[in-house]
């Protein structure tokens, strides 16, 4: 099977929707070492086609992380859960801010999972968002606990 390039197009409405922003562990790509990839929310190993509604724009650490999983385990319940969808999931059902504004809080079986699964609170991201932080420029408004 020969993949199909993704279009520019399609690359640039990625970006834009996502504010570029990774859509797991919330880190800009102006920001990052590495630029931010197009992932497969279901991988195309799993027949996940590469369309807007299944690619979400992720840094390389939670690109590689994930790679070709769907689901984890909950550290809480011990259940097969899947992770956080960025296209059908709502990031404020899931997640929250620590009282440090610098650790995501999962406040579901998916969002516990997805932090844990993909080490959304890594020493790198934390080191990150602290900087960010002492900018003015974290959390970003369209992931802050207070909307």
């Amino acid at each position: 099977m020969t993949k199909k390039r993704i279009s520019q197009k399609l690359r640039r409405l990625v970006k834009e929707r996502a504010l570029g922003y990774c859509e797991y562990c919330i880190c800009p790509d102006s920001h990052a070492t590495q630029e931010h990839s197009l992932e497969h929310i279901i991988p195309e190993v799993q027949d996940g086609r590469s369309t807007g509604d299944n690619l979400a724009l992720s840094c390389q650490g939670c690109n590689n992380i994930k790679y070709n999983k769907t689901h984890t385990h909950d550290p809480v319940s011990q259940e097969i859960v899947s992770f956080f969808h960025p296209r059908h999931d709502n990031w404020h059902e899931h997640f929250t801010w620590g009282a440090d504004r610098l650790t995501l809080v999962g406040l579901t079986p998916i969002g516990r999972a997805t932090i844990e699964a993909l080490r959304l609170n890594r020493k790198g991201v934390i080191n990150l968002r602290r900087l960010l932080l002492l900018d003015g420029k974290h959390p970003p408004a369209h992931r802050s606990s207070s909307e």
